[in-house]
């Protein structure tokens, strides 16, 4: 007999495709009210049904407790610690409960040549809209990418009047390269790949499974994050040079800003599901934990399945779906407001504390 212990049954969880896509909270207290996770800072108290996240995003200022992160557990929801916006990513922790669906579908795409190159054929479609990439050979899309990217970087150096004499930098470095305007496509680049990372993670795929990247533990981060690069990265890089804006900070809290105006999260989770799952493909897997068998392909679990008590009260019940209509690409944000001097009371024996980090 199978079970997840004491977690809710996974049969009463809802798929992911069902759920919200993501709630951001920032300078909040999480708490648990029956099976309401409540968001609660000095404007608003926000309660949001758990079974009905697919990624909560911990953002700075944000205290969680015990009971918050058991029942986000419970529900098969997944809990990253992110930066403002979601702007890096720190952490990150999924309960039992979660369903392997999509890094069952994903690691059968990676793995089957002609599969994969399906998949990276379609993200560099993404990058060339109204372009026929249906017959390119990876060697003649990366060169065609090459060429494309090279071409934005002449282009934004006349819009902005920022001298472009190529790209130079170091990985794990943003401040290695020899000029400014390197150093603020690292910075923004990595910031990117925390937000990209914390999608990846949060939909349960698995972020060192790439298409196009290979090696690496972060693989299909970084082939996601060359989906938007061209169009957020790059243009904020020259944007801020021009304006004599060259420190990293500048550059995170600039894309943490297009992030958040554009609402780029929820873009991210529906072109992920959409390269792993395109519609009319009949994978469909639930969000459940079920057994293999060699002859069925999978039973359920949390049955006795001795012969002689096929039928017993370990039997699972039907699916009762509590889904709110049009729910499905969501992205909510619960942000509470920035902290001020009136709030603290006066303590003039103790120093102040340093800003938080962004």
């Amino acid at each position: 007999m199978a079970d997840i212990w004491w977690k809710a049954d996974p049969h009463d969880l809802h798929r992911l495709v069902d759920r919200v896509s993501s709630v951001y909270v920032e300078r909040s207290h999480l708490d648990r009210d029956e099976n309401a996770v409540v968001v609660i800072n000095r404007r608003e108290t926000v309660r949001i049904p758990a079974a009905m996240i697919a990624v909560m995003l911990l953002g700075p200022g944000t205290r969680v407790t015990h009971g918050a992160v058991r029942l986000l557990a419970d529900s098969g929801t997944a809990v990253c610690w992110v930066g403002e916006q979601g702007v890096r990513m720190y952490a990150a922790g999924l309960g039992p409960s979660r369903g392997s669906g999509l890094l069952h579908r994903q690691a059968w795409l990676v793995t089957r040549p002609k599969e994969r190159l399906a998949v990276a054929r379609a993200m560099y479609g993404m990058r060339f809209p109204g372009e026929d990439v249906s017959r390119a050979t990876m060697q003649q899309l990366r060169g065609r990418e090459g060429a494309r990217i090279r071409k934005l970087y002449q282009e934004h150096s006349r819009r902005t009047g920022v001298r472009w004499d190529g790209r130079v930098y170091t990985a794990g470095d943003a401040f290695a390269a020899g000029d400014d305007l390197n150093r603020l496509l690292s910075a923004a680049n990595a910031a990117l790949y925390g937000i990209c990372h914390a999608v990846v993670v949060g939909l349960g795929a698995s972020p060192g499974l790439g298409f196009v990247h290979t090696g690496s533990a972060i693989s299909f981060v970084l082939d996601v994050a060359d989906l938007y690069k061209a169009e957020y990265t790059i243009p904020l890089a020259f944007d801020l040079a021009a304006q004599g804006l060259v420190e990293e900070r500048d550059a995170r809290v600039g894309l943490r800003d297009q992030i958040a105006g554009t609402k780029l999260l929820g873009r991210i989770v529906t072109d992920v599901k959409g390269l792993l799952n395109p519609p009319g493909t009949d994978f469909d897997t639930p969000e459940t934990s079920e057994l293999w068998d060699e002859r069925l392909g999978s039973v359920a679990a949390g049955v006795n399945w001795a012969p002689d008590d096929t039928t017993g009260p370990d039997s699972p019940g039907p699916v009762t779906s509590l889904t709110p209509a049009g729910m499905g690409e969501q992205h909510l944000a619960v942000i509470g407001p920035e902290a001020t001097d009136s709030d603290q009371p006066a303590e003039p024996d103790r120093p102040p504390s340093p800003e938080p980090s962004r």
